[in-house]
């Protein structure tokens, strides 16, 4: 038998592939799902931003190859925004590559970092690419246990101790995808603080900086002074404009992890489609009442869904940011885990979550609800766990007979 080539052997099965299977077969079989189970926003591209990419993707010239780093109006329109947004400068040419999405950005950034068994300090649970970008870079992951902030914190200091040899990059990613918990810059200074004394550089992940609910908009770790010089950010335009298909993202800051970064994608790609970047320099240039809008929206669908959940009998705390919440498995299925309740909640009440423990094995105990659906369809849902919750002795009886019967 032919082995698996040798990076496909450091990836595990894809934990949340499970429950995308069962939605599949369950969805070829007619039922109705209800799909919390995956970050992908289901909101229309504002009009202004979709009309851009039409009226550029017109020029006959627009088909070309493109700059492998972002051409250079993105860029300018990235610089702006973080000097609006944070107050934090940029220099275009030498701090800021428009990258295929954040995703991408992250993933090339490890492989243009790491060198074969460098370790690299990852929160969990996390977004899988935090950990599984550097593994495939070759790198090791030290895993530190992040349920709140502050236990990620005190848990760095213990890591670099026991790590050998030394942890060479630090990841932070607030607002948390998947916990939903925020920081302020307090907790940021303090990051750069253990970062210079353990002589390691971060990367801190705020795809999620412009979803937020409470009138206090997340910080950016660049604007602690002196970050840029041990610091990068990644960050998207996924979620603030409806764009996750477009893939747009970008990472900024320090000078020296940037032109690594853009060497690594000059020999990759020759990046995104001219008309998109054309269009998400609009998005970050143009009007912002659309982003107001869109956090409006996901925030109406949190208040649902924590109201309505609750008076199901399943509470959800309620998330400061993100488009997610982060919802401890109920009472009755504490027992089973988050995996076997994720996959006998869409079985049985056409509900999908995406479980914990797919996003490390801190994670275990909790669900990841994504806030995907419309307010109707969320009440919905909601009805069908009370009927779920009601019957979880009998549910899970008949789960435990067939598991014992394979």
């Amino acid at each position: 038998m032919t082995p698996e080539f040798h990076r496909i052997r450091r990836l595990p099965p894809y934990v949340l592939e499970e429950v995308n299977r069962i939605k599949a077969r369950l969805r070829a079989d007619g039922v109705d799902i209800i799909d919390f189970g995956m970050g992908n926003p289901d909101m229309p591209t504002p009009k202004h931003i979709v009309d851009k990419l039409i009226e550029t993707a017109r020029d006959p010239k627009a088909g070309r190859y493109s700059a492998s780093k972002g051409i250079i109006g993105l860029r300018r329109a990235m610089a702006g925004y973080y000097d609006r947004r944070f107050g934090v400068k940029l220099n275009p040419d030498t701090e800021v590559i428009a990258t295929l999405g954040s995703k991408e950005g992250f993933a090339n950034l490890a492989q243009a970092l790491t060198a074969p068994g460098d370790v690299i300090i990852c929160p969990n649970p996390a977004y899988p690419i935090h950990a599984y970008g550097f593994i495939m870079a070759g790198g090791v992951i030290r895993h530190v246990p992040a349920l709140s902030p502050e236990d990620y914190l005190s848990g760095i200091s213990r890591a670099v101790k026991h790590s050998a040899p030394p942890p060479s990059v630090l990841i932070v990613s607030y607002p948390s995808n998947p916990t939903a918990q925020c920081v302020d810059l307090d907790f940021y200074r303090e990051v750069i603080s253990l970062a210079r004394k353990h002589e390691m550089l971060v990367i801190s992940d705020i795809a999620y900086s412009e979803i937020y609910f409470d009138d206090n908009p997340p910080p950016s770790i660049l604007q602690v002074e002196g970050a840029k010089d041990i610091a990068v950010e990644v960050n998207s335009l996924s979620k603030t404009y409806a764009m996750a298909g477009w893939r747009v993202g970008m990472v900024v800051g320090n000078e020296r992890m940037c032109n690594a970064l853009a060497r690594v994608k000059s020999y990759l790609d020759y990046g995104a489609y001219t008309p998109i970047q054309v269009a998400a320099a609009t998005a970050l240039n143009g009007p912002q009442d659309c982003v107001a809008e869109i956090r409006g929206i996901y925030k109406a669908r949190r208040d649902t869904l924590v109201g309505a959940m609750a008076r199901a009998g399943w509470e959800i705390p309620s998330p400061a940011a993100s488009m997610f919440a982060w919802a401890p498995v109920p009472e009755q299925f504490k027992e089973a885990g988050s995996m076997l309740f994720a996959k006998l909640l869409v079985e049985e009440a056409g509900v999908a979550v995406a479980p914990g423990v797919g996003f490390g094995e801190y994670g275990e105990g909790y669900v990841r609800v994504g806030l995907v659906e419309n307010e109707h369809r969320i009440r919905q849902a909601a009805r069908n766990v009370k009927k779920f919750l009601a019957n979880a002795e009998e549910i899970l009886g008949r789960a435990h007979n067939t598991m014992a019967a394979q």
